[in-house]
Parts: structure tokens; C-alpha cells; sequence
């Protein structure tokens, strides 16, 4: 009897195993009230730990290039600093860490409501399903959070660069903006916005996974440390790929305003095809960072939220 009871102690082992293991991606597969938290702080994180990236990557694809003027974002950062002060380099961000959070708590809520629809049964995504989940995810956050937010920002930092300045604060420029051209006027760029967006997502997300997966088959730790190093490699590969949308979507919302197909011909006419990375070494640094930074926090807090 012993000897029977051994037996089928001993062959549920590996069953044991199995259901851990399901378990274990069963955690994987966030609620999504849990994925909208977690984004959102991770969102809100992320845009204030690295707004000055985005400040200057957004003056340099702003500035039209004239004989003498620099194209260093460091030099620009620091010449700005020095004549306007510290709090200059951060225009615009309090609507940027507003749109962030909100963004971020819908990018991760789309993605991950996406995934757990066309994960397999071992709750994994290939290559291709993770893009097309990340794309619709930014999609949605372009429509939802992206576009409004990204307009009274670039508008803010346009603004600050003129001679007279018209916007004091985000809410004064949304009202400003709202009572002179109506609410469509908040949208415009969406077309732009949301290919460059679900573009960003795509890659993002996407690559992410990918390493991610790659991680766990090679039995990589699953730390802070590599999720950061993940997500910063997913944010080097986001940055060329995506690169001409963004300078598209920046022309197409600043002050004066602009078609996309007017945003080109402005790129291409004042700095030929190169112009499309223009800002691209900034972005490359913030989203680097940032990639870094949003996976690691976002990972932390729905780990702290599904105890």
C-alpha cells in the first residue's frame, strides 16, 4: 500500500511543476485595474526623470537651422539654462507628466488586455502578435491621451522660444487654444501623431517582448537590473525606427501649425533628409532612459499590487 502510495506521490511531481508553472503566467496576466495603475505611475516616473531630453529634442526640431546656430542639444540645454534658468529647461512638463501618466496607464492597459487575447497557450506572444499589440495600444493612447497632450506641449515650448510670449501654463494655452480655434484645434497633428505613436508603441512593445522572452528561455535572472537593460535596448531600437514620425508630429503641432504632408516638405526643405532624425540623439537618450526606467517601475508595481 505504501509502495502504491509512493507511486503517484512520485508521478505528481512533474504535475506539480506544470501547475506552478502555469501559475507563474497566470501572474504574468494583469488586471486591468492592476495594468492601469502600474502604467500610470510608471508613466509619471518616467516623464519626470527625463522631461530635459524631451525639452531639447523638441527646441531642436522646432528651431529652423540658420548659419551659426548650434544642433548640440547639450549646448542648447546649457545656453538655455544660463539665460532663462534651470526651471526653463521644464516648460511644458507638468502637462507632459499629466499626459504621461495617463498615456502610460492606457499604452499598458490596451497592451496588456491585447496580450492575454492573443497570447498561446503558454501565455507567450510571437514577434508579430506583440507588434500588432503594441500598435493597436498606440493607437488607442494617440486618440485617448497622446495627441491633446503632446499639442499644448510642443505649443508651450514654441511659445517659450518667441519673442512675445502669449501661454502662461498649460491650462491658459488649452483655454487659449480652445476659445480661438475650437477643441479640434487640441487635435490637431492626430494623423501624424498616431502613426508616429503606434509606430513607438509597436516597436516598443514589441521588441520588448521579444527580449523579454529571449531572456527567459536563456534563463536569464529576472531582476531590476535586466528588466531595465531590456527595456533600454527596446528604447535604442524605438528611437531609428520611429524617428521621422516624431519630427513629422513635432512640425505639425508647433505654435504656427502645419498638414502632415506640410510638415515634410518644411523638414525636407530646410534640412534635407537627415532632417527627420533631427533631434534624434535626445530622444535616443530619453527613451533609453525612459525605457529603462517605465518596464523596471511598471514590472515593481504590479508585482507590488497582485500580492
Amino acid at each position: 500500500m505504501m509502495a502504491t502510495l509512493a507511486s503517484p506521490s512520485s508521478s505528481c511531481e512533474p504535475t506539480t511543476r506544470i501547475v506552478d508553472a502555469g501559475s507563474a503566467v497566470k501572474k504574468a496576466h494583469y488586471s486591468p485595474v492592476v495594468s492601469l495603475i502600474a502604467g500610470g505611475v510608471a508613466g509619471a516616473v518616467e516623464a519626470t526623470a527625463t522631461y530635459p531630453f524631451e525639452y531639447a529634442k523638441t527646441r531642436l526640431q522646432l528651431e529652423r537651422k540658420t548659419v551659426g546656430s548650434s544642433a548640440n542639444p547639450l549646448t542648447m540645454l546649457l545656453h538655455t539654462t544660463r539665460n532663462d534658468g534651470f526651471r526653463s529647461i521644464y516648460t511644458g512638463c507638468s502637462t507632459l507628466i499629466l499626459g504621461t501618466t495617463f498615456k502610460a496607464a492606457v499604452r499598458f492597459l490596451s497592451f496588456d488586455s491585447i496580450r492575454n487575447t492573443l497570447a498561446d497557450e503558454t501565455g507567450r506572444l510571437t514577434p508579430g502578435r506583440g507588434i500588432l499589440a503594441g500598435m493597436i495600444a498606440g493607437c488607442a493612447e494617440s486618440v485617448v491621451a497622446v495627441t491633446p497632450t503632446e499639442r499644448i506641449k510642443t505649443a508651450l515650448i514654441d511659445d517659450a522660444n518667441s519673442a512675445v510670449r502669449r501661454y502662461h501654463g498649460g491650462i491658459h494655452a488649452t483655454r487659449t487654444i480652445i476659445r480661438e480655434a475650437g477643441i479640434s484645434e487640441i487635435y490637431r497633428g492626430l494623423v501624424s501623431t498616431t502613426l508616429k505613436q503606434s509606430a513607438t508603441s509597436a516597436a516598443r512593445m514589441g521588441s520588448y517582448n521579444v527580449l523579454k522572452d529571449l531572456c527567459e528561455q536563456s534563463n536569464i535572472p529576472r531582476n531590476s537590473a535586466v528588466t531595465f537593460a531590456t527595456g533600454a535596448v527596446a528604447g535604442v531600437i524605438t528611437v531609428y525606427v520611429t524617428q521621422p514620425f516624431d519630427t513629422i508630429k513635432t512640425k505639425s503641432q508647433s505654435a504656427r501649425g502645419a498638414s502632415t504632408i506640410e510638415a515634410c516638405r518644411m523638414v525636407f526643405s530646410e534640412s534635407g533628409i537627415r532632417g527627420f532624425w533631427r533631434g534624434s540623439s535626445m530622444r535616443l537618450a530619453r527613451l533609453v532612459f525612459s525605457g529603462g526606467i517605465v518596464f523596471t517601475v511598471y514590472e515593481k508595481v504590479a508585482l507590488f499590487l497582485t500580492r
